[in-house]
């Protein structure tokens, strides 16, 4: 029988993502001055201030207020009007040093033998569906905010934006779980203070639908054929949405962990990524168990796949490694015997993971907005800036777990 699947994403001006966005550009640039900084920075937003608090080893002093104050600028907030304006806002800085508790956890004598930084379960998550290997509803509710985004810049076609904005995406699966057809798009987006209420809000869906959605369609042809004269459109469905951010709504560090990850499928361990450094497996095992599973996908192993990695805290080795290919997979094997074949392509030992990866490089603002998972992996020059200090530049790879990099690998295991 055909079902309905939902998704959501929410915008760069989110508060929510404003903290994440804040806390990982603390990591970028504690990793960019000491590649072996061990971080947990949380940060939480609201009326005109920003608070941050964690715990950091490293060998580096930074300027947390200007760094703060440089991410709320790039994502936009920069009037007053919106009660959360990056000249003007209070910052408060609780950050202290780690726990050496935990730290005697993590550190050993030889770097191979590094322990995971928390015990928990992460899991990856691929299918076939896309062609960057991720669910479809999540893809398509990023990709309406990113184009929100770059409509909100340019200042030009539509020019009432704010940054704060969501997205929610329905669609119709065929029996065969085959996406069929888009029911229902939800966008909610921040907007400039106006005086007939009504008519701008029949505006912002006027405008939205005629030309958003045909940027979408044009961007992702490949989608196009999914939209249809039937969606059903809900455009700020509460109706006037003038106070937004920080203001509107309290943002914390790690609170839109669905969004960041596979939009509710497959199945997630309960653990933020941003503000953390490698060491904790939150984060680079999320990541690498997710570089396991597109490899897998594309390797024609299955159509769908979700794999489990978990940890004792402070022991390299993890406690378990399992797979689930949904009845999907194109050898004759149960998802345990795959479970044990995948153990000996993938070291998820935690340094080994770091050093597959490249993840102690300054790599993590870019993945606080818009999906940690299938973005394009891509190599940028960055710069960053200590007190009193001269500039630094780096080259560094981003989203190296999506590189498809092991795929001859897992068909020579598997003979695929």
């Amino acid at each position: 029988m055909a079902y309905l699947f939902t998704s959501e994403s929410v915008s760069e001006g989110h508060p929510d993502k404003v903290a994440d966005q804040i806390s990982d550009a603390l990591i970028d640039n504690f990793l960019a001055f000491d590649a072996e900084s061990k971080v947990a920075c949380e940060t939480l937003v609201t009326t005109g201030q920003v608070i941050l608090a964690g715990e950091v080893k490293s060998s580096t002093y930074l300027d947390v207020q200007q760094i703060a104050r440089e991410v709320i600028k790039k994502i936009g907030y920069t009037k007053s009007e919106y009660m959360f304006d990056a000249d003007s806002c209070g910052i408060l800085s609780a950050i202290h040093e780690q726990s050496a508790d935990i730290n005697q956890g993590v550190d050993r004598a030889s770097k191979e033998e590094q322990g995971a930084g928390d015990q928990g379960m992460m899991f990856g998550y691929a299918t076939n569906e896309t062609e960057n290997y991720m669910p479809l509803a999540l893809d398509l509710s990023h990709a309406l905010l990113i184009e929100l985004a770059n409509l909100r810049r340019e200042n030009n076609e539509i020019k009432y934006l704010r940054p704060d904005a969501k997205s929610q995406v329905t669609l119709e699966y065929s029996d065969d779980n085959k996406p069929v057809r888009i029911d229902a798009i939800v966008i909610s987006t921040q907007h400039d203070d106006f005086a007939a209420e009504a008519e701008m809000l029949a505006k912002i869906k006027s405008d939205l639908i005629s030309i958003l959605i045909p940027r979408i369609k044009a961007k992702y042809p490949q989608y196009a054929h999914l939209f249809n004269d039937n969606i059903t459109y809900h455009i700020n469905p509460t109706g006037k949405f003038v106070i937004g951010g920080p203001h509107g709504d309290t943002g914390l560090t790690g609170r839109k962990i669905i969004v960041d990850t596979y939009g509710g499928k497959g199945a997630h361990g309960g653990g933020a990524f941003s503000g953390k450094d490698p060491s904790k497996v939150d984060r680079s095992a999320a990541y690498a168990t997710r570089h396991i599973a597109k490899n897998l996908v594309a390797a024609g192993l299955c159509d769908e796949i979700l794999v489990q990695v978990s940890y004792a805290i402070g022991v390299a080795k993890p406690t378990s490694i399992n797979v689930n290919t949904y009845g999907t997979a194109k050898v004759n094997m149960t998802d345990g015997e795959i479970s044990k074949v995948v153990e000996g392509i993938f070291d998820m030992r935690p340094y080994f993971i770091e050093q597959r990866l490249k993840l102690r490089n300054p790599i993590y603002s870019e993945t606080a907005a818009y999906g940690h998972m299938g973005r394009t992996p891509e190599t940028v020059t960055k710069t960053f800036q200590l007190p009193n200090g001269a500039p630094k530049t780096v080259t560094v790879e981003l989203f190296t777990w999506e590189k498809l990099d092991f795929v001859d690998n897992v068909k020579s295991a598997f003979g695929l």
